[in-house]
This record gives C-alpha cells, sequence and structure tokens, in this order.
C-alpha cells in the first residue's frame, strides 16, 4: 500500500506545490512511484482553485520539475487520508496541529518538512518566498530538494515516521 505525503504551506501556490512536484519527481527517479504519492495543500483559503504562483513554476523549470497542482485547503479527512503530512513552517504546523485535534483518531503523522533537511542547522522554516526575490524562490527550491531527497531516504529506511505512541517534542519543532 502506498505511503501517502502531503505537504502544507500558507496559499498552497507558492512552497508545498513546489515540494510536492520536487518529491514526485525524485521519487520516479527512484522507481518509487508504486510505494509513494503526494498532494499539497493551504492552510488558508487565499487560492484555492488556483495554480501555483508564476515564480515557483519558473523556478521549478529552470531545474526541470514540472509543477502540476491546483491549489486547495487542507480539511480534516487529510488527517485520515494521509500517512504524513508535513508542514513549510511553525505557523503552517501549528494550523494543522490544531486542525488534526478535530479528528478523533488521526492516521497522519505531522511533521516540519526540514526537520528532514541535512542543512537545516536548527532552522525549522521553510521562508515563504512571496514577498522576496526570484533569489528567495532558488534558495526554497534547494531546501525543499534537499528536504525532500532525505525524507525519501528515511522513507526508504523506515524511519520518516514516528510510532503513534510518541509524540512530537518541542525539540522536533
Amino acid at each position: 500500500m502506498q505511503k501517502q505525503i502531503l505537504f502544507v504551506c500558507l496559499g498552497n501556490i507558492c512552497r508545498s506545490p513546489l515540494a510536492e512536484a520536487i518529491f514526485k519527481r525524485q521519487i520516479a527517479e527512484r522507481g518509487l512511484e508504486n510505494k509513494y504519492s503526494a498532494d499539497s495543500c493551504g492552510t488558508s483559503n487565499f487560492h484555492i482553485g488556483d495554480r501555483p504562483d508564476p515564480r515557483t513554476i519558473r523556478n521549478a523549470r529552470q531545474h526541470e520539475v514540472e509543477i502540476n497542482h491546483i491549489g486547495r485547503q487542507i480539511s480534516v479527512h487529510d488527517f485520515s487520508d494521509f500517512d504524513l503530512i508535513l508542514a513549510m513552517d511553525h505557523s503552517n504546523f501549528q494550523y494543522a496541529s490544531d486542525l488534526s485535534g478535530k479528528v478523533s483518531q488521526p492516521k497522519a503523522e505531522l511533521k516540519l518538512i526540514r526537520s528532514f533537511d541535512p542543512d537545516a542547522f536548527g532552522l525549522q522554516d521553510v521562508p515563504d518566498p512571496w514577498y522576496g526575490s526570484e533569489q528567495g524562490f532558488e534558495e526554497v527550491f534547494q531546501m525543499l530538494w534537499r528536504s525532500c531527497e532525505e525524507l525519501i531516504n528515511q522513507l526508504e529506511k523506515g524511519k520518516a515516521m514516528v510510532k503513534k505512541t510518541e509524540k512530537l517534542s518541542e525539540s522536533s519543532l
């Protein structure tokens, strides 16, 4: 059975659709499409039905990553449908965590995507490039590329998921 991964940011037009596309490319390169699937969403309803930001699409194409996504908002059903939900920053993590509290027995584990970034050096947020320059989109791409690569490594080793009986500690945030 496929492990289903959900990437979450604020508007679902910059970071999370990029993470989804990077993850899909990386699993395809490794021949793992039958083991893993991915989607993305936002915590806000600002961009439901929208395509990703043109700067995100342009940056992804520069790296030969194609994004095929329409914006949607996270829902309580996602905690039953997905195995792992990865937030881009603490704010979106908190929103998702609060939402998961409305689910009696959530299946999904919730983590920060940069908890998989070997170069995070304690920095756990993927900055929102929306208000920045093209360089910000490139920096986000590199963070997400490294994070997804290590995520897949950990998934393949069976170490990406915490046991249901464990709680995420403050230090993992």
